[in-house]
C-alpha cells in the first residue's frame, strides 16, 4: 500500500480530519435541539436554514481566500505543461464540510477531460466507515488501486500522481 500525504507542501495543514468535520455537524444538531428545548421554534428553524448556508459560503467562497492566513497550506495551483492519457479508474473520497474537497474536485474534473481517466466520486459524509476500514482519517483522498494521495494537491501534482500510477502496475 502506497500512501502519500503531499510532501511537497511541508508548511501548513492540507487536509481535514474526519473528527474536525463531524464536530460542526454535531454542533448544528445540538444548536437546533437547544433552541427547540428553549421554546424558540422560529430561531430553531432559522438556525436550521442559515447554518448550512453559512457553511457552504465559508467552504466555497471564504476559505479559498483566507486559507494561508489561518495556517493552512497555499491553495495556489500550477497547471501541468502537458499531460498524457491515463486509462485507469480513480476513486475520489470527499466530505461535504471539507473546504479542500471542492477545490480538488474542480482540479480532478479538469484533468479528467484532459487525461481520460474514469472518476468515481465517493462522498463519505454519511459513510465514514468506508475510510475507517482503509485506515484513512482525513479527506480529500485520491485512490488509484493501492496508491493514495491524501490532502490538497495542485493540478500539476495530481497529474503527476495519476501518470505515475498509470505507468506502474499495482502491487
Amino acid at each position: 500500500m502506497s500512501t502519500l500525504a503531499n510532501p511537497q507542501f511541508a508548511v501548513g495543514k492540507q487536509s481535514c480530519t474526519m473528527s474536525s468535520l463531524y464536530r460542526p455537524l454535531l454542533a448544528y444538531g445540538a444548536g437546533a435541539a437547544l433552541l427547540l428545548y428553549a421554546g424558540k421554534a422560529i430561531a430553531a428553524v432559522t438556525w436550521l436554514a442559515a447554518a448550512p448556508l453559512i457553511k457552504v459560503a465559508y467552504v466555497r467562497l471564504i476559505f479559498p481566500r483566507i486559507s494561508q492566513r489561518i495556517g493552512y497550506a497555499s491553495l495556489a495551483d500550477r497547471l501541468p505543461a502537458g499531460v498524457s492519457h491515463a486509462a485507469l479508474e480513480l476513486n475520489y473520497y470527499s466530505f461535504v464540510g471539507c473546504p479542500f474537497c471542492p477545490i480538488m474536485e474542480q482540479r480532478l474534473d479538469s484533468l479528467q477531460r484532459q487525461m481520460g481517466f474514469h472518476l468515481n466520486r465517493i462522498d463519505v459524509t454519511l459513510k465514514p466507515q468506508i475510510l475507517t476500514r482503509k485506515g484513512i482519517r482525513s479527506v480529500p483522498v485520491i485512490e488509484i488501486g493501492e496508491k493514495r494521495l491524501i490532502g490538497h494537491a495542485t493540478t500539476e501534482q495530481l497529474a503527476e500522481f495519476i501518470a505515475t500510477a498509470s505507468a506502474q502496475p499495482n502491487r
